[in-house]
């Protein structure tokens, strides 16, 4: 078979997405490879959600124009967020690109490989469309013991300072069947855990006035062989009583939710246009954890926003410190052009951003090592993920919970669940030895 490499860049859709790309590439002839210099096919699946990642990708594309200069019968691509909003361009940056596939157009891969093989060059699809994408998913999944199942595609809410909704489009949902079809498909596989995914899980179906969020999550979670249940990421101002009560109440449903903050000031939460207030997003909070005791709360977090004074970053610590997230995902703000935000007055300067930026991250760190300890000397149920990067003795996992745990290997098998006695606990991981 000829060879396929797809670099991923981006979010956990991204490498989903990617993972469905290898499927339909192997069904005309190319095998995924890891290495550039056996490729036939090299892929960059982008993300374009900050200007620096764009940068990235177009140093990437000047690295691979040398390989097309020695081997100038290789397909070069580029799909995904940034292929959709630069697909102008992107030609004229980068010659040597064959074709550009957009966000709406994936599912066309493998007749555009099979269109440039046969002779056709500098091909572009980006066309994108309000109806669910055409159920065709043969993933090639990538994890040893997890598979992201897609449930929706693109985002309604339009925050001011994200380039989703415009290079992605509108939300459509897939039908309860395909999602149901393709999780019992990743079980039989030997996947034990599924991570349903979508820019906002949490309006899935909606305006269809069937099937909602609660209802797919509840249905996933009665399936065979499923050890455990995710989902991300979920939207504040629609995560209702029912999903909270399904989370409480489900079997093998993950007691953790990534709920995105993003402020703690009313004011910046409202030029954001987020549709909550800090104190909406603390209320919700506490439900969630008299639901659900045992919850693991993430978040994102932006620093800098336009306007952003000390007193509305104070505000954001204050969040940080009520709420107590297990670990919060902290950004600069930085414009991004096509979005509102870009435009808006009183732009923080760089320096400030940054010294406020270290701050929240001591404050979350401080909080995320507080909750930490709570496990010290806990047994934690830790799937097996297999051996750490760093030493093939040590081992790792993740609790229901989401933690990272690192113990020394015995005779426990990727897959399984692990008992492991927590002995130290550090900000991001937890170390112990198997019970």
């Amino acid at each position: 078979m000829n060879k396929a490499l797809i670099e991923v860049y981006g979010c956990q859709m991204n490498a989903a997405e990617a993972e469905r790309m290898a499927g339909e590439l192997e069904r005309i002839g190319y095998e995924p490879t890891d290495s550039r210099d056996d490729a036939d096919v090299i892929i960059l699946h982008t993300c374009c959600v900050r200007e620096s990642a764009e940068e990235k990708i177009y140093g990437k594309l000047g690295e691979l124009k040398g390989l097309k200069r020695q081997r100038p019968n290789l397909i070069l691509g580029i799909s995904g967020c940034m292929a959709q909003k630069e697909a102008a361009s992107l030609f004229k940056r980068a010659p040597h690109l064959d074709f550009v596939l957009g966000t709406g157009e994936l599912t066309k891969l493998a007749d555009m490989v099979q269109l440039i093989a046969d002779g056709h060059k500098r091909i572009a699809a980006t066309t994108l469309t309000d109806e669910p994408p055409p159920e065709r998913a043969f993933p090639i999944r990538r994890g040893a013991v997890s598979a992201w199942i897609p449930i929706m595609y693109g985002c309604d809410n339009f925050c001011t300072y994200c380039i989703v909704p415009y290079v992605r489009g509108r939300e459509r949902s897939r039908s309860p069947k395909d999602i149901i079809a393709e999780a019992e498909a990743a079980l039989a596989e030997g996947y034990g855990e599924l991570t349903l995914l979508g820019q906002n899980v949490n309006s899935y179906g909606k305006g269809s006035g069937g099937v909602d969020f609660a209802d797919l999550l509840a249905a996933v979670d009665k399936l065979d062989e499923l050890k455990r249940l995710r989902f991300m990421t979920s939207h504040p101002k629609d995560t209702s009583d029912r999903l909270i009560k399904v989370m409480a109440e489900g079997e093998h449903i993950a007691p953790h939710i990534h709920l995105p903050a993003q402020h703690g000031s009313d004011s910046i939460l409202k030029a954001m246009n987020r549709g909550y207030t800090a104190a909406h997003y603390l209320a919700l909070v506490k439900k969630i954890r008299a639901a659900v005791p045992r919850v693991a709360l993430t978040t994102d977090i932006i620093v800098g926003f336009p306007g952003e004074t000390e007193e509305d970053f104070r505000q954001t610590l204050d969040l940080v410190r009520k709420a107590r997230f297990d670990a919060a995902y902290t950004f600069l703000y930085s414009p991004r052009s096509g979005t509102r935000a870009a435009d808006f007055p009183n732009q923080v300067p760089e320096e400030v951003k940054k010294r406020r930026l270290a701050e929240l991250m001591d404050a979350q760190n401080a909080v995320s090592l507080s909750v930490n300890e709570t496990y010290l000397g806990q047994t934690a149920e830790v799937l097996v993920e297999g051996a750490s990067k760093s030493d093939p003795a040590v081992w790792t996992g993740r609790t229901d919970t989401g933690k990272i745990v690192l113990w020394p290997h015995q005779n426990e098998k990727i897959g399984e669940l692990a008992q492991v006695i927590v002995e130290k606990c550090q900000t991001w991981v937890l170390k112990g030895r198997l019970k």
